[in-house]
């Protein structure tokens, strides 16, 4: 059973913590990226890289980017994904 993971080769890794009470505790936009993303995100992971973006000063809309573009690298190292679906911020 694959527990709603979908098909990739990237390994999955256990995590210690709640992943709901953290994927809760997360601002409003990257909850609704997260809910969005073509891939099984941690809450952890999206968390620091939007913080990364936010300390270097980029905006919202420019740290929603960078998980874009995160994404955008981490399918191109899954062999399984044939397609790249856009994440737009409303």
């Amino acid at each position: 059973m694959n527990r709603n993971l979908g098909q990739s080769s990237l390994r999955r890794r256990r995590r210690p913590s709640d992943p709901m009470a953290a994927y809760d505790q997360l601002p409003a936009p990257l909850r609704a990226w997260l809910s969005e993303a073509a891939l099984p995100w941690s809450p952890k992971s999206v968390h620091r890289i939007w913080t990364n973006a936010r300390a270097r000063g980029a905006s919202t809309e420019e740290a929603l980017a960078s998980l874009n573009r995160a994404e955008a690298r981490m399918l191109l190292r899954d062999r399984y994904s044939i397609t790249f679906k856009s994440n737009s911020v409303a």
